[in-house]
């Protein structure tokens, strides 16, 4: 008789608490990331990053400054490493310029291409066509898409970084292949590709941007309250239930005595 009223209450608990982790890890990632620019490969870039996720929705904003006018530069989110980004002494050659591969160890691999139309996937990270070409030495993007779940779990551990790409070694105003070519594909020069700035998406200290009430400030929420709404619920039932048990089996030996 003991466990027969114990096992209901157990269950409760099980049931209850599963629903309590499972929203924390749902939206574990949600909120808005925001990172400043630094210069590298003395490009002089700067800029900023602003990125608010949604489930697997990537709300971005970039703003670059000191960019070459009127070539593409690609930019990206980096993942899977470090979650850093590289310092001097990442140029693997010594001829003072930091490429892409130099650059893996620190920032990793691609997890995003924040192309300006199309495909966003690791595969369209040399889509040289597809990235912001500036007509002067500055330029704005903006776009939502959707980011894999790799990319997802980058931002809630911290380790997601936003790379743009492209520098101008000799100063010249166009990518030429002076300083040589490109270690990722061979067609480009290596001044399309070596990176020009970089920083690390952390979570904003503004906290999370509004979502589906972008003119009024009004963030929907609901979700998140009912989710904690089921869990209080729960756990109140998983209360009574044992607190039921235990005053049954105490009468229960009140009549036995």
């Amino acid at each position: 008789m003991r466990k027969a009223f114990a096992v209901p209450a157990v269950t409760l608990a099980a049931a209850a608490f599963p629903l309590l982790t499972m929203g924390t890890a749902l939206a574990d990632h949600d909120g808005s990331y925001q990172t400043s620019l630094g210069a590298l490969n003395d490009s002089g870039v700067s800029g900023s990053g602003m990125v608010t996720l949604n489930g697997d929705q990537a709300t971005v904003t970039v703003k670059a400054n000191g960019v070459v006018a009127g070539a593409p530069h690609a930019q990206h989110f980096h993942i899977g490493a470090q979650g850093v980004c590289p310092p001097p002494s990442a140029d693997s050659n010594g001829d003072g310029i930091i490429t892409t591969a130099d650059g893996i160890p620190f920032y990793g691999m691609i997890g995003a291409s924040l192309t300006t139309e199309g495909d966003t996937g690791a595969d369209s990270g040399l889509a040289v066509d597809r990235f912001p070409t500036p007509d002067g030495n500055s330029y704005t993007y903006e776009r939502t898409f959707t980011i894999d779940e790799a990319t997802q779990k980058a931002f809630a551990a911290g380790n997601a970084v936003l790379v743009v790409h492209g520098i101008d070694v000799n100063n010249n105003g166009e990518y030429d292949a002076e300083a040589g070519q490109s270690s990722l594909d061979p067609s480009l020069p290596l001044e399309a590709t070596a990176p020009a700035a970089c920083g690390v998406l952390n979570a904003s200290q503004m906290g999370q941007m509004p979502m589906g009430g972008a003119e009024t400030g009004a963030g929907a929420t609901s979700g998140i309250e009912n989710q904690a709404a089921i869990g209080v619920g729960a756990l109140a039932a998983v209360g009574a239930a044992t607190a039921g048990a235990v005053a049954y089996r105490r009468r229960q030996v009140a009549d036995q005595a």
